[in-house]
């Protein structure tokens, strides 16, 4: 055990202060920061720095009954939830004038204070006549079209039906209509429970830690047969063997860089936990309807677990194939099998974020090679029994175990064979003269 601390130390300390593991960990964090800040600093580049007040004149005569309504007109009260929201948002103000040629309609169009001006076509109609838009530029921008196309609609149905409704009503007859879904049983009936979405966090944070243990599984699984290759290739593992068994250094080495690779992970978390702390970042959760409170944090305690199962499984077999190998020019070939896994067990449940309740995932997700990142998608965002997680995770603890026994031998066999890569034939011979 003394021996297997002094690896597990040593690998640790030597990977952490490599320049490549430095590099790599500091552009993710400083890429993480830049995406965070993005609304930011277009806000600082572009001097933006608060709401925008727009001021579009009104051009009618007195009486007219469109003029009147869009002068009073008050967008639908916002829901409490964005109204506590403390948040800039534009505004948008409308200003009578008498005429076109009125001298302070000219100056603020002059100043900028005001955008432009609404003039009604003489015609008289049912509703609200033709409105055309005046501007220097001739334009109109695609938010500002959208609020007034909503006002003049509302005081077109106001207009039509006169006192009939009242303007909550008119409000209420633009409200988005909100449809539910409801899940049908094997049978083709109704179930009787609606089907109730996942909160929007969870779907943020099992998508974040899918990335981050793919990206840690596969930098740390290179880690690990790049330093048993190197050292088969510089022959000091000869020297190595005769200080510490074999199956001491496999395990030392995979735990050493497991230590790396969550300490990466820890980086990480904490960058992006300190960029969501600064003042200006105080409300980004709120913008996008994310609440922490809403979390299931039974995400982040399988998860864990998940990804140390998920970690050893891999580390073990690119130890056994770094193992085999006696050139680090070969490596790449050799552990391409590998990469192939870790790819597939990323791809599957990424490209199923939006239906984690098909079979391909609830097959996925008791396949040990990718059961850590489907089960966890299952967990997150989808309908899982806790009998299918223990399953799951017995499984895949017991094919672990079972894959630490044959990498053990292959390791044992390949570390001191030089040479071509031995075939499997070779391999297999090889192992039953050892016994672990």
């Amino acid at each position: 055990m003394n021996k297997m601390g002094t690896i597990i130390s040593f690998t640790f300390k030597n990977k952490v202060r490599t320049k490549s593991f430095m590099i790599t960990t500091l552009i993710l964090v400083l890429l993480l920061s830049i995406g965070m800040n993005v609304p930011y600093l277009i806000k600082v580049f572009q001097g933006d720095d608060g709401a925008k007040n727009t001021q579009i004149g009104v051009v009618a005569e007195q009486g007219n009954r469109a003029a009147e309504l869009l002068l009073a007109y008050a967008p639908p009260a916002a829901p409490k939830a964005d109204a506590d929201k403390d948040t800039d948002t534009d505004t948008v103000a409308f200003k009578a004038f008498t005429s076109a040629d009125d001298a302070a309609l000219k100056q603020g169009l002059d100043d900028g204070k005001i955008e432009g001006y609404l003039t009604f076509d003489a015609k008289g109609t049912e509703g609200v006549p033709p409105v055309t838009y005046h501007s220097k530029d001739g334009e109109l921008d695609g938010d500002l079209q959208t609020y007034l196309q909503t006002a003049l609609q509302q005081i077109n149905t106001q207009l039509i039906v006169g006192d009939k409704l009242t303007g909550e009503q008119v409000a209420a007859m633009f409200a988005p209509v909100s449809i539910g879904t409801q899940q049908l049983s094997t049978d083709g009936t109704d179930s009787g429970a609606a089907d109730k979405s996942k909160p929007a966090i969870n779907y943020v944070i099992v998508y974040v830690l899918l990335i981050l243990f793919f990206m840690s599984i596969t930098m740390t699984g290179n880690m690990i047969s790049a330093e048993v290759t190197s050292e088969k290739s510089s022959r000091i593992m000869e020297i190595l063997i005769t200080s510490a068994s074999p199956l001491t250094q496999m395990f030392g080495k995979v735990i050493g860089i497991f230590l790396v690779g969550l300490m990466q992970i820890a980086v990480i978390s904490a960058s992006i936990a300190i960029n969501l702390m600064l003042p200006h970042n105080a409300s980004i959760l709120s913008d996008f309807d994310l609440d922490l409170g809403q979390l299931n944090y039974g995400i982040l305690v399988y998860g864990l677990i998940l990804y140390v199962l998920g970690f050893f499984l891999y580390a073990l077999m690119y130890a056994a194939v770094g193992s085999i190998v006696s050139r680090t020019e070969d490596l790449g070939q050799a552990v391409m099998p590998v990469m192939m896994c870790t790819f597939v067990a990323f791809y599957i449940p990424l490209f199923s974020i939006s239906a984690p309740n098909t079979m391909l995932i609830k097959v996925a997700s008791f396949v040990p090679i990718t059961s850590p990142l489907s089960m966890l998608l299952r967990i997150g965002i989808g309908d899982v029994a806790f009998w299918e997680i223990a399953v799951s995770l017995i499984i895949l603890l017991a094919t672990t175990f079972g894959l630490g026994w044959l990498a053990a031998k292959i390791y044992r066999t390949g570390v001191l064979m030089y040479g071509k890569r031995p075939s499997i034939k070779e391999i297999r011979k090889a192992m039953k003269a050892y016994k672990i």
